[in-house]
């Protein structure tokens, strides 16, 4: 059980939570340059994520000010803590890590508010912050341990040898992953991710997530990564990952993924590369007696990744393609997905959506279910950037 906040500090933190939420835009990007100054804690951080309109400093500031704002009452972000601390887990974030954070945080509160951030704040502030991080770190241990404990399971990272590279379009390919010590896997449950440490050349390490696009088995797993302009990663897969190279892997991790528990009825909506956690699903669950409709969205045919396995397994198809021309008769139609439609299609009264995608595309979907009524606790989505993202 954790200490209670004290009520000074409580008040506090309720008083200058207006003045940090006017500040945070400056407040951020000043503590992510304090924070990345280390080369060590650098490593943890996709810094294609960094620069001047950052998911990641959007990410932070946003959960900067709901954590402020609820301050009395964390508990009703527990949803998205759960996401965040499955996401550190994922990276292999530890204890140690989280000074620095608070380091970085409590100096860049001190430097752009000033005079203004006398010693009683930062007090308080420190004090709020490792009350949060102590929830995260009881909560990653907790994980940690779990996947330890796991039949297949284990901690920290484990050597997985590439056993097949397979092209999908012209952008996207698959990697089959085996374990180089040949035991067995952690059965992942259908949509989660697994977390890479690469080192692509001397001196250099990234961490990165990609979802599974295979059914669970105990034996191996499958990512299907797309190559992204600029990406010094995805490129680097593409180019140089060959069948016999090693990677560093994290056991599964991530709270998207489909249960087939209790549902009657299954909608996964795809656009683009965001089909890799959906071909998870089918593969486990589809074909069954639960009904599950893949609505998928896609530039054209060149771009339409693993279509032979999404049409095979879900009982009812949907494709759309951005371009017209491409455009065929059957399952395939042009445009784009349009909320009225998707709420015809299915029940919205009973189905279960999952959502996977370009924010642009999930933001779209999630705006139109919930205007058809759909409570949040039937529209599922998983963003591919940080964590932090969702938890205003």
């Amino acid at each position: 059980m954790h200490k209670p906040l004290s009520e000074e500090t409580l008040s506090v933190i309720e008083a200058t939570a207006p003045v940090v939420a006017a500040h945070v835009d400056q407040i951020v990007p000043c503590m992510y340059r304090r924070l990345l100054a280390d080369p060590e804690i650098r490593a943890l951080f996709n810094m294609s994520h960094q620069g001047g309109d950052s998911p990641q400093h959007k990410a932070l500031a946003g959960a900067l000010v709901a954590y402020a704002t609820h301050i009395r009452n964390p508990a009703v972000l527990a949803s998205a803590l759960e996401r965040i601390a499955q996401k550190h887990a994922g990276l292999q974030i530890l204890p140690e890590h989280y000074p620095h954070v608070a380091t970085a945080l409590l100096g860049a509160v001190s430097e752009v508010l000033g005079e203004a951030a006398t010693p009683e704040i930062l007090a308080a502030w420190g004090e709020a912050y490792w009350f949060l991080a102590d929830m995260l770190i009881e909560r990653e241990e907790q994980i940690y341990t779990q996947s330890e404990q796991a039949d297949g399971g284990w901690r920290g990272w484990r050597q997985f040898r590439v056993a097949a590279k397979t092209p999908e379009t012209h952008e996207i390919t698959s990697f089959l992953l085996k374990p180089v010590d040949g035991g067995p896997v952690l059965r992942h449950r259908p949509g989660q991710y697994l977390s890479f440490r690469f080192t692509p050349a001397e001196g250099e390490e990234f961490r990165r997530n990609y979802s599974i696009s295979s059914a669970p088995n105990g034996r191996d797993y499958r990512i299907t990564v797309k190559r992204e302009k600029g990406g010094r990663i995805s490129n680097w897969l593409h180019d140089s990952v060959e069948p016999g190279s090693t990677i560093d892997v994290a056991v599964p991790a991530g709270e998207f993924f489909l249960d087939p528990a209790g549902k009657r009825e299954v909608v996964l909506l795809s656009g683009g590369v965001g089909m890799t956690p959906m071909i998870s699903m089918l593969e486990t669950c589809g074909g069954g007696d639960l009904r599950m409709i893949h609505v998928h969205a896609t530039r054209d045919a060149r771009h339409h990744a693993m279509r032979d396995r999404h049409l095979t397994l879900a009982q009812e198809n949907h494709v759309f393609y951005e371009a017209p021309e491409t455009a065929a008769e059957g399952i395939v139609q042009s445009g784009r997905i349009q909320p009225e439609w998707l709420a015809r299609i299915s029940d919205t009264a009973v189905a279960d959506y999952f959502i996977c995608g370009p924010t642009s595309f999930m933001d779209a979907m999630i705006r139109g279910l919930r205007a058809a009524n759909v409570p949040d606790d039937r529209i599922h989505y998983e963003h591919f950037g940080p964590a932090a993202a969702q938890l205003g």
